[in-house]
């Protein structure tokens, strides 16, 4: 399996294009839970030109606020920072993705108003949720756009299509692009396919401009989810190869090993500068540029990560809750077998980033849709996906026959995943902490198929109706079952 130069399939884009429009009634542009950590970086600044959060905190769903906001509805004293801030440990790479959507709202909402409009200019009311909600979902697609583009290289554009239709509509990518659109992970995932993307087109020979755009790419990374530090794997892995061949002189055209270190460190001063963001934030909210207001990493689990349990726990795992994400793993193994040079960088990356999730003491997500975390890597398990189905159909003679069964199987597991969802987003399930599979089952059998629809009406006509009941029955699952790790 070696790259190959195709045809652009404007048809492919198209119809994803098409599929996403069509895919925007689903917006849920509502922020609640980690989400208002995440967007209070965007709004605070923009509305009070601050990182004041109170106003934001009080604005905050029932299960945020507790223990953060007194009897009063005033911020305790246990969530101020020694600046006097509220803590806020979210990153601020949402934001900066946000901005340029809600400087448009924003300076629409005020022309509105000069003009008689009474809608407030608060950065709560609905046509900034709905800028940033859309921000998101746009980002999403633009990630599985460059996911499907990557894999596009390697196998035909047919299974690269359906590879990126499964992951976007099997995985826990839709709940973070549309029903919970404050969360960070959809931006996660674009970032990271724009990372990857640009890594593996400039691998060949990668100048020192270019070096300085992966530099910024890397730092944007970084600034939208700390964990996708992981993903750096794929640069080690590649340095010791250059340097190597630098060393050897390898072609005239090969960079002497005094240009790689200037490109190299070209990159971790853009990586550093591109890091600023986070720096400001940690030091006006924290007092340290380097303070995140997350434990110690030396108190995470590293000599025994649950790395079963990522991957197989009843409590959100990997595998267990999103079952299509096993056989893009297996078509990551064997890419990485076809193509050593490009596959083993992935690997190694998406080894890492396991290693990492596995080791926190957290890794279940706590209120979470499946491992949350492991949307970063999207843009490899479609790509991995994409491997498996390229695999899987040579056992048929015939292009129809393998792609009628490809189809057939894939559906499966989206129908799957829809119903699961369903019962994360109703309760049918707890949100928070382990579940029972059998009942699981059952539900999606028996309960579903009976609520489904009904609740689609409810939930594109009267949404806010169906957040408050949503919202309700969390409270009531909280204090029936406290999440524990």
């Amino acid at each position: 399996m070696t790259s190959s130069l195709q045809p652009v399939p404007r048809k492919a884009e198209l119809l994803l294009l098409v599929l996403f429009l069509l895919s925007l009634p689903i917006l849920n542009p509502w922020v609640r839970g980690d989400g208002v950590g995440y967007y209070a970086y965007a709004r605070a600044p923009l509305i009070e030109h601050s990182l004041d959060f109170t106003h934001d905190y009080q604005q905050a769903n029932a299960s945020f606020r507790e223990n953060r906001l007194d009897e009063n509805g005033q911020p305790t004293a246990a969530f101020r920072t020694r600046t006097g801030h509220l803590e806020n440990h979210f990153t601020v790479g949402p934001a900066v993705l946000w901005a340029p959507f809600l400087l448009a709202t924003h300076a629409g909402v005020l022309l509105a108003r000069s003009f008689g409009s009474a809608i407030p200019a608060d950065g709560f009311s609905m046509p900034y949720l709905i800028a940033m909600a859309l921000a998101t979902a746009l980002y999403g697609f633009l990630g599985l756009l460059i996911s499907f583009q990557i894999a596009r290289k390697y196998v035909d554009q047919t299974w690269a299509l359906l590879a990126t239709l499964a992951i976007w509509w099997a995985s826990s990518l839709p709940v973070y692009m549309y029903f919970n659109p404050a969360w960070s992970h959809a931006h996660s995932a674009f970032v990271v396919a724009l990372f990857l993307w640009y890594w593996h087109e400039t691998r060949e020979a990668r100048s020192l401009g270019q070096w300085i755009l992966l530099g910024a790419l890397a730092g944007l990374m970084l600034n939208v989810y700390y964990a996708n530090l992981m993903l750096f794997a794929i640069l080690p892995f590649e340095a010791l190869r250059d340097y190597g061949a630098a060393f050897r002189k390898a072609t005239p055209s090969t960079p002497s090993v005094a240009q790689l270190l200037a490109r190299h460190a070209a990159f971790a001063v853009t990586l550093v500068l591109c890091l600023l963001p986070t720096f400001i934030a940690h030091r006006i909210v924290y007092g340290g540029i380097f303070e995140t207001g997350y434990g110690s990493v030396s108190q995470w689990n590293w000599g025994s990560p649950y790395l079963l349990s990522v991957l197989f726990s009843s409590n959100h795992g990997m595998i267990s809750w999103t079952p299509i994400l096993l056989f893009a793993v297996i078509g990551l193994v064997a890419f990485w077998r076809s193509v050593p040079r490009v596959g083993g960088a992935f690997l190694l990356a998406a080894s890492a980033f396991y290693y990492f999730i596995a080791s926190y003491p957290d890794w279940a997500g706590i209120s979470s849709y499946g491992s949350r975390f492991f949307v970063s890597l999207t843009a490899l398990f479609v790509l991995g996906l994409a491997v498996f189905l390229d695999r899987f159909t040579r056992i048929f003679r015939r292009r129809g026959a393998a792609l009628g069964a490809s189809c057939v199987f894939l559906a499966c597991f989206v129908l799957w995943n829809a119903g699961l969802m369903f019962q994360w987003g109703s309760h049918l399930i707890p949100a928070r902490g382990p579940i029972s599979f059998p009942q699981m089952i059952r539900n999606q059998f028996l309960t579903v198929p009976r609520q489904i629809t009904s609740q689609l009406g409810t939930y594109l006509f009267r949404r806010k109706a169906m957040m408050q009941q949503i919202e309700q029955r969390d409270l009531e699952q909280m204090k029936e079952s406290p999440p524990s790790q």
